[in-house]
């Protein structure tokens, strides 16, 4: 008798560590509650397959898919994939994944190389099959000019929006933005105030403004400590005179997002909100930049605060700066550039130290003429022009129409329900007009005690003030003869020197009129 065993084989079937991605644009509730269903179904899709087990669910929400920047979901299950922790990835389509076709076809090769999978359950595309790449390079090349597409309409209403006035961007020092509206912020515009009247009204250097805002502590906008080129983008912000420009960069790569500055097709509109500054001070202030920007950018230009000014009195030449290395330090001096040249002058060189010393000197000796500096630079100093007139015209004529309002009600015109809505709107107005007349008053007065206040500090000396102060300065044989601008003669003195390195200096003797 023949026995038969049977022995049933039970296969033991490995299932594959699945894991599932999705990704929404933007963060929207309509697109939040798109991306919990994706995820819900992606969750139930690989529970319930008999040879998938779930990894995880990755995800990103508000991200470009133009680019793998930024997405920490997807570079997440990415790097467990490179890991071997990952045998299959489900998303839903190619657009989910990539709308980049480069990016898409280097990354699903990388993971096919490591033995991972992708599938995209909606366009029915499996990177394991033969035919996989062939049409997931053609859908994805679709996901990107769809991608392309939108970009270009989300920057064509973006421009029509800014056209109507709608505001993109942040929070600037002296204003809030906040629903597309810009509105001014009081203890930000005072600061700004008060840079555009030191700067322009004052002649302060911006440099000079962001050290005293440093040491009254005042605190910056931008979370660290003021600096001088910070103190530039404001003085060059058309926001404080009230106008708006916008589309100052541009992508034009859609892919990669990176901006660039536009040259181009930037949007200006003018009077578009509440200034912090009058127009008239914002012109000065652009002029006084302008002014103030050195036009001679070669290596030697601008060596020292007198540039230009210093001349040999001999022969009339431009005295022009020589710097030696010491072994006491830096020595600094002006020498005639007719006796470098060989035009046979004999003048000899001035001690950088000296001019300094001197025009100091100068200044400080000059004790019965002060009076008429200060009163000849308060009268050169452009006053702030205010608008108070234009806002006393526009209260007249909204007052006129209040008091026409009455006539209205009497002769039927409008009812009074109607006066009563129309009256307030005008009151309204009217106190807005107020507050711009308080505001003008404020900065007037502002402006006025600075000056008053820092009077003595122009006449002291200050490399900044003084490079503003001086016309010109002639020098000859330890005589020294310094020209101050408003002033009808010049002020001269002989001097001594003594000493060497640190302890050089000079003896002036009296002042004489020149």
């Amino acid at each position: 008798m023949t026995r038969v065993i049977l022995i049933r084989c039970r296969s033991a079937v490995k299932k594959l560590r699945a894991a599932a991605y999705c990704r929404v644009s933007t963060e929207k509730a309509e697109q939040a509650g798109s991306l919990s269903s994706q995820r819900l179904y992606f969750e139930q899709y690989i529970i319930r397959s008999d040879n998938m087990e779930l990894v995880g669910v990755f995800y990103d929400e508000g991200t470009s898919g133009t680019t793998t920047m930024h997405r920490d979901g997807f570079n997440k299950m990415l790097k467990l994939a490179r890991k071997g922790e990952i045998d299959i990835i489900l998303t839903k389509e190619v657009s989910r994944f990539a709308r980049n076709t480069v990016d898409t076809l280097k990354i699903t090769r990388e993971l096919k190389q490591t033995g991972v999978g992708v599938i995209f359950i909606n366009d029915n595309i499996d990177t394991r099959e033969s035919d996989g790449e062939l049409r997931l390079s053609i859908m994805a090349t679709i996901a990107q000019e769809e991608s392309r597409k939108i970009s270009e309409r989300v920057r064509w209403g973006q421009a029509r929006k800014m056209e109507q006035g709608v505001v993109f961007g942040r929070n600037c020092l002296g204003y809030d933005v906040s629903g597309g509206k810009i509105s001014i912020e009081k203890q930000g515009a005072g600061i700004v105030q008060r840079i555009f009247n030191e700067y322009t009204l004052l002649l302060k250097g911006a440099g000079t403004i962001a050290k005293e805002l440093n040491s009254e502590k005042v605190p910056a906008p931008c979370a660290g400590s003021w600096s001088a080129s910070y103190i530039r983008r404001i003085l060059r912000n058309e926001k404080y005179v009230g106008d708006l420009e916008q589309k100052k960069s541009c992508t034009p790569d859609y892919l990669t997002h990176k901006k660039k500055l536009n040259r181009g097709g930037r949007i200006y509109l003018r009077c578009h909100h509440e200034p912090i500054i009058s127009r008239e001070l914002w012109d000065m202030t652009q002029l006084e930049i302008s002014r103030r920007t050195p036009t001679d950018t070669s290596r030697n230009s601008d060596r020292y605060p007198y540039s230009g000014k210093v001349r040999c009195a001999l022969c009339g030449c431009v005295m022009v700066s020589r710097v030696k290395k010491l072994n006491e330090g830096i020595y600094k001096a002006l020498r005639c550039a007719g006796r470098i040249k060989g035009n046979g002058c004999d003048n000899d060189t001035l001690n950088v130290k000296v001019l300094t010393a001197g025009i100091k000197y100068m200044l400080d000796g000059i004790v019965t003429d002060k009076a008429a500096i200060t009163d000849r630079v308060m009268k050169s100093l452009p006053m702030p022009i205010t608008d108070k007139a234009a806002l006393q015209r526009q209260k007249d004529i909204i007052q006129d129409k209040k008091r026409r309002l009455v006539d209205m009600v009497l002769d039927g015109l409008i009812t009074k329900e109607e006066l009563a809505e129309q009256k307030q709107y005008y009151d309204s107005k009217l106190k807005e007009l107020d507050r711009k007349a308080d505001m003008e008053d404020a900065t007037a007065e502002q402006s006025s005690k600075c000056i008053a206040g820092k009077i003595g500090e122009i006449l002291r000396f200050d490399d900044e003030c003084v490079w503003r102060a001086v016309e010109r300065v002639e020098y000859s044989h330890k005589e020294l003869a310094v020209y101050f601008k408003g002033v009808e003669k010049g002020f001269a003195a002989r001097f001594t020197v003594s000493g060497r390195g640190e302890s050089y200096k000079a003896a002036f003797g009296e002042i004489f009129r020149r």
